[in-house]
């Protein structure tokens, strides 16, 4: 591991990008809310609303996040501290049972999920390829992949699923994002992470699945010389 690259080269200047990331991050979040209300007064469930919820947080949190790491950061620990603290922002609401209504639940903690393998995956791929565009892949793939996965799933079932359908959208997105990125390499990994995303077992969920795999293939390939 390339462990010098812990060490952000301006670590003032990084630090105010992340403060002014986490800025914005917050800011998807609670614009949200009134997304959930537009939904809502439109006749959508509660649950249909949260979920659509989750996902544009997904994409215009994590994904626009991740997509920007690569110019914007020396070093992978401060956008692992990033996600702590967005991981740390989503678990005290369940800690003290005043949920964020418009996009959590009561029976799970995903998002937490989300921001901590968000960060870690980061994390390991930045130190082992010292190449954040390989880096940001499992956190791109969680945020665009996953994301289209409940955006057509709730727009044709109303409710959280794991239908096929969702995962070939997945595949449509995540495969050439990954051939984007690292090439054949990549796009192995959106397809398997596309297969993945279908399996949970809680509080184990799809965004630690796709991460770990994507993670772990992309160590692999590097080992096999093939990235």
């Amino acid at each position: 591991m390339n462990l010098d690259l812990l060490i952000p080269k301006n670590i003032v200047i990084e630090s105010l990008t992340a403060a002014v990331l986490f800025v914005y991050v917050m800011g998807v979040v609670m614009a949200t809310k009134y997304v959930y209300h537009a939904l809502t007064s439109r006749g959508q469930p509660h649950n249909v609303a949260v979920y659509y919820n989750r996902k544009i947080i997904h994409i215009f949190a994590g994904g626009v996040v991740a997509l920007l790491v690569p110019f914007t950061f020396t070093s992978p620990t401060i956008p692992f501290i990033l996600a702590l603290v967005l991981a740390l922002t989503t678990y005290i609401p369940h800690r003290t049972g005043k949920l964020m209504y418009w996009f959590q639940v009561k029976e799970n903690m995903y998002e937490v999920n989300f921001c901590l393998m968000w960060g870690i995956s980061l994390l390991i791929l930045w130190l082992i390829f010292g190449r954040p565009e390989i880096a940001i892949i499992p956190p791109a793939l969680m945020a665009f992949g996953d994301a289209v996965t409940g955006i057509v799933r709730n727009a044709l079932f109303k409710r959280r699923t794991k239908h096929w359908i969702g995962n070939v959208a997945m595949a449509a997105v995540s495969i050439p994002m990954g051939f984007a990125y690292a090439g054949l390499v990549g796009a192995f990994t959106g397809a398997v992470a596309s297969v993945i995303e279908r399996f949970e077992f809680n509080p184990i969920d799809d965004n630690v699945l796709i991460s770990l795999t994507s993670t772990i293939i992309l160590i692999i390939a590097k080992a096999m010389g093939v990235i």
